[in-house]
């Protein structure tokens, strides 16, 4: 079956290519510290863009925060004792002029038994296209599953091509 695909694939004309997701390669790292310090890393992309800025806000039951100095980014207005919903928007400029916009939030609470600020419920991070701003600041990820031709599929397709989330695959099983 795998090399029946692949013969339709090369039939087709069709190239294969891997596609660098901005978004994957970004995270952050937490200082074992009381007060909430992260600092940014754009992983192995740092080479291939011009500039990443990268802004974050750390929210409690209370209110939201700016950081505090510039990488690393402290959060000093919260408790231990908080939980805090730290995310970034990310906006990454490439060489060729390109604007990519990164989105990312992660629940943490600090955890007195390894006396620092830990992650309890990692979120995806999603990127333009896909990434929708609605006019009341609404931000959601489109994770519909088209066909070829842009038609919404109810599953997915076994031994086609279709698309989702802005990348495309194939399930051979």
């Amino acid at each position: 079956m795998k090399k029946l695909i692949l013969a339709v694939l090369v039939s087709l004309g069709l190239q294969t290519q891997a596609q660098v997701n901005w978004c994957d390669s970004l995270s952050y790292s937490i200082f074992p510290n009381t007060i909430l310090t992260i600092t940014p890393s754009s992983g192995g992309i740092g080479n291939m863009v011009g500039a990443i800025d990268w802004n974050w806000t750390a929210c409690n039951s209370v209110a939201c925060y700016i950081p505090q100095g510039n990488n690393p980014f402290s959060f000093p207005l919260l408790n231990m004792t908080d939980t805090v919903k730290l995310c970034y928007d990310a906006y990454i400029y490439t060489l060729d002029s390109t604007t990519i916009v990164c989105q990312h939030c992660d629940s943490l609470v600090y955890d007195f038994n390894q006396f620092g600020w830990v992650v309890i419920a990692r979120n995806v991070s999603t990127g333009l296209p896909g990434f929708v701003i609605e006019e009341d600041g609404v931000r959601w990820y489109n994770n519909i599953i088209y066909d070829l031709k842009g038609r919404e599929l109810n599953e997915i397709p076994v031994g086609e091509i279709y698309i989702r989330g802005g990348k495309k695959y194939i399930n051979i099983k």
